[in-house]
């Protein structure tokens, strides 16, 4: 593991301070779990996609998407 030293404002101190005692964790391993959230976040994978990908689809009370899109513009004029 390696030490990193950073300036972080006494504001954000405090908030994480107090974030690690409601949590019972020492500061750095609230500061390592920030870290890790942050690259995961920003890590541009798009797994999430593949594993959702499908999630409804034995749905059977929610209906077609493009159904519902037409019903909702029933009442609308034509461009034409």
């Amino acid at each position: 593991m390696t030490r990193i030293l950073t300036e972080i404002p006494d504001e954000d101190v405090q908030k994480l301070d107090a974030l690690a005692a409601r949590t019972n964790r020492s500061r750095a391993a609230a500061i390592r779990e920030a870290v890790r959230l942050y690259l995961v976040q920003n890590s541009g994978s798009t797994d999430w996609i593949a594993r959702g990908a499908g999630y409804w689809k034995d749905r059977a009370d929610i209906g077609d998407a493009v159904d519902y899109q037409r019903a909702l513009r029933e009442d609308r004029d034509s461009f034409d």
